[in-house]
């Protein structure tokens, strides 16, 4: 079996990659520039502005879940075109508005196509599992692309389109990958789902309450709602700084790629010096000490890049690093659900940043903005100091046959006592062992020995 991914893999990975970024850079085109065009808008006001800014996180936080579990039910495919069918209406919805309220109807709507869960588990149902994982780091990278080229495009279509525009023009982008799915994508129903793909609503219970995954999840709450409260505020700032609105990306654009060239050398010694808790630690203290430096130098155009560099190595950092440490801490089996519940808090995030952001921008100006958004770090810095990282690991899956749960535990049990499985769970219902294993410390000879016996490996 070859070690890289086949040739129908890397379409898989490239078509699904291709309609999740698709999305994305719709979702956040509107970020840089609703601060300042929204102005022209009935009904105007910064509550108003955060609300647009981060309703879509409402309506992805309270679907991500059951959309996934609908998936399951009736095909990722339907669910995927549904999903992009309703962003486009919501985009048309926007377009067309003159009043606040309706683009953010229209901001809730595109919400509704929550169908990260769907394309997640279509990628787990149409690759090898040992080949899933790199599947999914392009879906990754391609978001991060998306979110760079948003910052880019989004003032430049401002500029020529306007508002209305930008939203017409996320409504074509919806088409584009309405077609792509239609013509590309093979459908796929799973009515065993793979729990590392698919979240399993009585397994998210019981994650709620798993201590260290508690402090990733309330991470990407704040990560997130510092991002949608930065945005109430900078593009504003910008213009005061002497920018032109369509000229914002000429800041955006070095801000993302030095902090994309700074982020490498980061990642690489903190893995390699077993810091990633600390450096952790020190990209909170970074985001807020962006917003301090925003507010500092909020009158010069070099300042305001420096803090935006400074926010952007940090964020990037703490986006890339936040899902990885979630599989690793995730039990075996079980990370489909810890990345449901991730992701939902990743999304009620958004929208309580934009909310967050538009109240103290009304109540209290500009500065009461920055320093609200630098005072989220202290309590997510506290809660940060006890965070645990394990050993990392890799999943395995093996299609066993098990009659009965007495028979599964004691599977479950051999498979632990193995050198170098960390943890081991058997599932009767689907007839699959859910294996965490350290490769380095595995002995690969008595897991072959063990499949020999039991299994066939899948």
């Amino acid at each position: 079996m070859s070690n890289g991914l086949t040739q129908h893999e890397k379409k898989i990975a490239a078509i699904l990659a291709s309609v999740f970024s698709l999305r994305m850079l719709g979702l956040f085109m509107i970020m840089p520039v609703v601060a300042i065009y929204g102005q022209k808008l009935e009904g105007f006001s910064p509550v108003w502005i955060g609300i647009i800014i981060g309703a879509y996180g409402l309506t992805q936080a309270v679907l991500q879940i059951p959309m996934g579990l609908l998936s399951d039910k009736i095909g990722r495919r339907p669910v995927i075109l549904m999903g992009l069918v309703l962003f486009a209406v919501g985009s048309l919805v926007a377009a067309f508005a003159d009043h606040v309220f309706w683009v953010a109807v229209g901001r809730f709507l595109q919400g509704t196509g929550a169908i990260a869960s769907a394309i997640l588990a279509l990628a787990a149902d149409l690759t090898r599992e040992d080949q899933r994982s790199k599947v999914m780091a392009i879906i990754g990278m391609c978001i991060g692309l998306s979110f760079a080229a948003a910052m880019v495009l989004g003032p430049l279509l401002a500029e020529r389109l306007g508002l209305g525009g930008i939203f017409a023009f996320t409504a074509g982008l919806a088409v584009v990958g309405i077609i792509v799915v239609a013509a590309f994508v093979p459908n796929s129903v799973s009515k065993t789902s793979n729990r590392d793909a698919i979240p399993i609503p009585a397994q998210i219970k019981q994650l709620v309450r798993h201590p260290q995954l508690q402090k990733l999840n309330i991470g990407v709450f704040f990560l997130h709602m510092q991002l949608t409260t930065l945005f109430v505020v900078v593009p504003g700032l910008l213009v005061k700084a002497g920018f032109h609105s369509q000229s914002h990306w000429m800041l955006y654009f070095p801000a993302l790629l030095l902090s994309f060239i700074l982020l490498a050398p980061m990642m690489m010694w903190s893995m390699k010096k077993n810091k990633e808790v600390g450096m952790f630690q020190i990209s909170i203290v970074l985001l807020a000490v962006a917003m301090l430096l925003i507010y500092s130098f909020s009158q010069s155009g070099t300042g305001l890049l420096i803090a935006l560099i400074v926010f952007f190595v940090a964020f990037n950092y703490l986006e890339a690093n936040l899902p990885a440490w979630v599989s690793r801490l995730a039990p075996a089996g079980q990370k489909g659900s810890a990345m449901g519940a991730f992701s939902t808090c990743q999304f009620a995030g958004a929208f309580s940043g934009g909310l967050l952001g538009g109240i103290l921008m009304q109540n209290f100006g500009q500065v009461g903005v920055l320093l609200g958004a630098a005072s989220l770090a202290l309590p997510w810095w506290l809660v940060s100091r006890t965070l645990v990282l394990p050993q990392k690991t890799k999943p395995k899956i093996l299609a066993v046959v098990v009659n009965n749960h007495a028979d599964a535990q004691q599977m479950a049990q051999q498979l632990a006592d193995i050198t170098g499985v960390q943890e081991a769970v058997v599932i009767v219902e689907e007839q699959l062992a859910y294996l965490k294993i350290l490769p380095a410390e595995l002995d690969a000879k008595a897991l072959a020995i063990w499949h020999n016996q039991h299994a066939k490996q899948i």
